[in-house]
């Protein structure tokens, strides 16, 4: 369970951490459209870190389907929730557009550097 729980926790204390510079740095204004563009990246790799783990628990050659399929449905979630705050929240442009890229960078770098620490640690019960 903490091999799901810890990084998650960093993740999200990473995400409010950025959250707090950005806002400290360009003024609460911008904090709504900040949180929007972080909240799907972030809720992505949380979801895909915890689903990852509990495969590679019970079967670990079965990680890398999963990964594929989670790419798909990662494609279509990213594609739904712009367009879905794009027209419904209509956000500053930059901060949401750069919060979003960032966190997404961001937040993938982790993962791949969990995943790689996950594979070299080999299977676990």
């Amino acid at each position: 369970m903490a091999a799901v729980i810890a990084p998650i926790g960093g993740m999200l204390a990473g995400a409010a951490a950025a959250w707090l510079a950005a806002v400290a740095v360009f003024g609460l204004e911008i904090g709504r459209d900040v949180a929007l563009g972080m909240a799907g990246p972030l809720a992505a790799v949380v979801v895909t870190w915890a689903l990852v783990v509990r495969v590679h628990r019970r079967n670990p050659a079965a990680v890398t389907g999963v990964m594929v399929q989670g790419f798909v449905g990662k494609v279509i979630f990213f594609g739904v929730y712009v367009v879905a705050v794009w027209t419904q929240v209509r956000p500053e442009p930059v901060p949401f557009i750069a919060s979003f890229t960032g966190s997404f960078l961001g937040l993938y770098l982790v993962e791949a550097i969990l995943l790689g620490r996950l594979f070299r640690a080999g299977p676990r019960t």
